[in-house]
């Protein structure tokens, strides 16, 4: 929602779509990112300010193409990850200033997690175009690379085996989602030892069309489960860890990406409404412990009819297929973009 009707003045009521689709709320005009210094967007408690500014680097020197995802490190760093082949991860302070660059070996860089063992930190890197899954130092260094789970009889080739995140538990053990290839979720011991594989292709609970991103809940210590999306089935889905389907949680007109937990709540970077007029479409999704959806930044505020949450879409023409978001302390979010005209992060600050 905008804060005051001064901010309304960015919007236009889009004029209505033949077929009978619904109107959708567009800018009137091309990006400009001075219009929206004073933009407040999202619902309820959960509101931000955007900051279209922050983080924007000289192309030339130091380019991205997808910005696929982000965290934090120990030092507050944010740390991003892009399929640019000169500077695979671009590691910021939170002002958005450059600190340093490295990688130029991940053409197919995609999943980026946090690892942190014994006062150290290291990074997971999915890659679906070496098919493989990286560890490596916050620097760099390769720790190893684990190529695709032949063992479990569920890959023919390397092929078929693309890769989109991971989670680690605190034992050191991780799981690996192939939102790319055969949709299975590969569960490794911390020495990189087959534990068990669950899910595949396919419609049922236990499921998933386009196992997107996966992470630890453990909000509930006592009954740690995976959150996975089912980016395609605009559902997410909890498991134990285990592998047993416990529970759908159903975003209707949401594609969304990896499930990102920040203390009590889950967020979401949503690639595109599934009816928007427009492709290069887009929002962020907030949702409480209850599995309530609280906020959509850029989007059509929640609302529930007979327990059902009804279907989502844009409404206002800020982001372009966001891909992962990253929450600071501040409670701040930063917003990675794929395929989005090589577009650096978005800043979104809480007010």
């Amino acid at each position: 929602m905008l804060h005051n009707s001064s901010r309304r003045k960015f919007l236009k009521q889009s004029s209505c779509l033949s077929l009978g689709i619904m109107a959708y709320p567009t800018f009137a005009s091309a990006f400009n990112a001075d219009k929206y210094d004073d933009l407040i967007i999202g619902h309820n408690s959960h509101q931000y300010k955007v900051n279209m500014k922050w983080g924007n680097l000289d192309p030339l020197k130091t380019p991205v193409q997808d910005c696929h995802e982000m965290v934090q490190d120990s030092k507050e760093r944010i740390v991003l990850l892009t399929n640019h082949t000169k500077n695979n991860v671009i590691i910021y302070d939170k002002s958005g200033k450059l600190l340093e660059t490295w990688g130029t070996d991940y053409p197919g860089a995609h999943g980026l997690t946090l690892v942190k063992e014994n006062g150290e930190d290291f990074l997971l890197i999915t890659d679906y175009e070496r098919h493989q899954i990286i560890k490596t130092t916050i620097d760099g260094k390769v720790i190893f690379e684990l190529d695709y789970p032949a063992d479990t009889g569920n890959y023919k080739n390397k092929e078929e085996y693309k890769p989109t995140e991971t989670t680690v538990l605190e034992n050191g053990d991780f799981y690996v989602a192939d939102g790319y290839g055969n949709q299975y979720i590969t569960h490794y011991n911390h020495k990189g030892d087959i534990v068990n594989a669950f899910g595949g292709k396919g419609t049922e609970d236990g499921q998933f069309l386009n196992a997107h991103g996966i992470c630890l809940d453990n909000r509930d210590a006592k009954n740690p489960s995976l959150l996975i999306s089912a980016r395609e089935m605009n559902i997410l889905k909890r498991f134990s860890l285990e592998g047993k389907f416990i529970e759908s949680i159903n975003v209707p007109g949401a594609l969304i990406c990896r499930p990102v937990i920040h203390k009590k709540e889950i967020y979401f970077a949503v690639l595109k409404s599934k009816e928007s007029p427009n492709a290069d479409s887009g929002f962020l999704l907030i949702m409480n412990e209850k599995n309530e959806v609280v906020s959509c930044p850029g989007a059509t505020a929640p609302s529930y009819k007979n327990n059902e949450l009804n279907e989502l879409y844009q409404t206002i023409r800020l982001f372009q297929y966001p891909h992962d978001v990253c929450i600071d302390e501040d409670e701040n979010v930063y917003v990675a973009q794929w395929n989005s005209g090589q577009t650096y992060p978005i800043k979104l600050t809480r007010v």
